[in-house]
């Protein structure tokens, strides 16, 4: 059974997603300035209350409120992004304020959709670990499952970093790049993903320029 992987890598991505998240204006997030980040923050401290520590094969099975968790901060996020091409497309705002806003949104994209294949690949943290069910086959295949195993130790398996990195090269390729989806779950996931980064840097980021000029 593996040693289970820190808590520590996620969490400090998830405080960097609250605190991208301080850079929208208030028409941008639901509800007061302040209410999505706050619950985040509160959900945040209860998976680390049960578990402060390392998630390890005694560690409690909170999947189910991790996933929601990730599928609050997506939510907040797909808000963010829908509300600030409304905004571009019908005028209002400074380029500054929409950089800032973009810059936002495409920060939390990463970490939310690093989370999910964190969460999501391999039966999780806790099925990587050994101490839950796995599926049989995986979502994402990394060089080291493949011709780069050797580069690697016999018993390599991914975690956070290496999945904060697929979402990344994601965001910024718009595509895969060394590390593959599977399954159809991690194929729409990742296309989501994409599109989300296209219009966050292509369309968003593109106009506020132009304002700026």
């Amino acid at each position: 059974m593996r040693r289970g992987e820190s808590r520590v890598p996620p969490s400090l991505a998830v405080i960097g997603a609250l605190a991208a998240q301080t850079l929208l204006t208030d028409p941008l997030v639901p509800g007061p300035r302040f209410l999505v980040p706050g619950l985040e923050a509160l959900l945040l401290l209860g998976l680390l209350a049960a578990d402060p520590s390392r998630l390890s094969p005694e560690s409690k099975d909170l999947r189910v409120v991790s996933i929601g968790f990730i599928g609050l901060l997506g939510v907040a996020n797909g808000y963010a992004l829908v509300t600030l091409v409304d905004r571009l497309v019908n005028g209002g705002g400074s380029g500054r304020v929409l950089l800032a806003a973009a810059a936002g949104v495409w920060l939390t994209n990463v970490v939310v959709f690093g989370l999910a294949y964190w969460e999501l690949d391999r039966g999780g943290p806790l099925g990587r670990a050994g101490a839950r069910p796995a599926p049989p086959h995986p979502d994402l295949w990394f060089p080291q499952d493949g011709d780069a195993k050797d580069a690697a130790p016999h018993d390599w398996a991914p975690v956070f970093l290496d999945y904060f990195y697929v979402s990344l090269t994601a965001a910024s390729a718009f595509s895969p790049t060394d590390t593959m989806p599977l399954t159809p779950r991690s194929k729409l996931l990742m296309g989501l993903q994409s599109l989300v980064s296209l219009l966050t840097v292509g369309l968003v980021a593109a106009r506020a320029v132009n304002i700026l000029g």
